[in-house]
């Protein structure tokens, strides 16, 4: 049985030259990263940030499309900010796209990302995840991030069995003992494909292994028990509306304050629904036109959207026929479609009976 952390990393980097995905972001398997340029570290940045609780999918036409658009850390930095949410819309989890904005500027103020894992730690919501990625992939400095499958890997691999998320410390301490003394940015991605491609969260593929003879966990029989999971909290149904306003073939739409859920990004009126509430209600107001159904990491939301004349709060008048231009946030971009199609439904002629 291989145990040793050397072995494990050569074993794995070799599978890494064979298999390592092809990826917008990604280098090919031992490039030097100084090698890449000055924005590579910029382009590493941006996508760990897209990619966080996002997936590769997702993730790859906003990255081309910000990549085109704002080519440079100093680009971005420069940015209207409304353009940025506006083009963040659909990613989901806001708050980056905010502290994408402030890191950029940071950046840019100084000249540059710094190239150390402490130095990255102090930049605005770069957090300790972000900043070891940068550092190894983007400087080739030695760190080892960890993230959702890299801990599901070490997890596995030494059969680490205390709950989540208390195993974290254990977890992190077995993936930087089997960390090589170079090529810290390759070891990263390498953990990160085989977590994602073999050693999934259902059904792992331990055939296909590198790692299996190493593998405390397959050895259990049971490898996909790895890591164990603390029992799910049930989500609290959180109750909502949000207003239809309709004139000259426009809707009125608002712009939500900075701070909060979906800060910054234009809106629907809403009734003041939030994760620690329901909304005020509003009921009697106008026709409802129907409801959407929106997950939260903690909490689900129904939004009933009903007819309005409400044009409350700092706003604009939209297009209605221009809304995909609008940069609405995937809640209210439901409930803007739920609200067309019943509208759209009430305006079309029955078809005469027949004779």
């Amino acid at each position: 049985m291989q145990t040793s952390g050397q072995t494990i990393a050569e074993t794995l980097l070799a599978w890494y030259g064979d298999h390592a995905r092809t990826l917008p972001w990604r280098a090919p398997p031992g490039t030097d990263a100084a090698t890449l340029g000055p924005d590579w570290p910029y382009r590493v940045w941006l996508s760990e940030v897209m990619l966080q609780q996002t997936t590769v999918a997702a993730v790859g036409p906003y990255f081309a499309r910000f990549t085109h658009r704002w080519p440079t850390v100093a680009a971005l930095a420069a940015a209207d900010e409304a353009e940025v949410m506006s083009a963040w819309a659909g990613l989901g989890y806001y708050s980056r796209a905010r502290n994408l904005i402030a890191c950029a500027r940071a950046v840019a103020a100084r000249g540059g990302f710094p190239d150390s894992e402490a130095g990255l730690r102090e930049l605005p919501g770069v957090g300790a995840y972000t900043a070891a990625a940068v550092a190894a992939i983007g400087f080739g400095r030695a760190a080892v991030p960890v993230d959702a499958n890299i801990e599901r890997v070490a997890a596995r691999l030494f059969a680490i069995g205390e709950p989540m998320p208390g195993a974290r410390p254990a977890i992190r301490e077995a993936a930087e003992r089997i960390a090589p003394t170079g090529r810290a940015g390759d070891f990263a991605q390498a953990m990160m494909d085989l977590g994602a491609t073999i050693c999934t969260t259902r059904a792992p593929r331990c055939l296909l292994c590198p790692l299996r003879p190493a593998c405390a966990g397959h050895a259990t029989g049971s490898p996909e028990t790895f890591p164990l999971k603390a029992p799910k909290r049930a989500k609290p149904l959180r109750r909502g509306r949000a207003f239809w306003t309709l004139r000259d073939d426009k809707v009125w739409l608002v712009r939500r304050p900075p701070n909060g859920m979906l800060g910054g990004m234009r809106a629907l009126p809403d009734d003041g629904w939030s994760a620690r509430g329901d909304g005020s209600g509003g009921e009697g107001e106008g026709e409802v036109l129907g409801m959407v159904r929106h997950g939260f990491t903690h909490f689900d939301l129904e939004l009933v959207v009903v007819a309005s004349e409400r044009t409350t709060g700092e706003g604009e008048w939209w297009p209605a026929s221009d809304l995909d231009s609008a940069g609405l946030p995937t809640l209210f971009a439901k409930a803007a479609s739920v609200a067309t199609a019943c509208i759209e439904t009430a305006n079309k002629p029955s078809s005469s009976p027949r004779a």
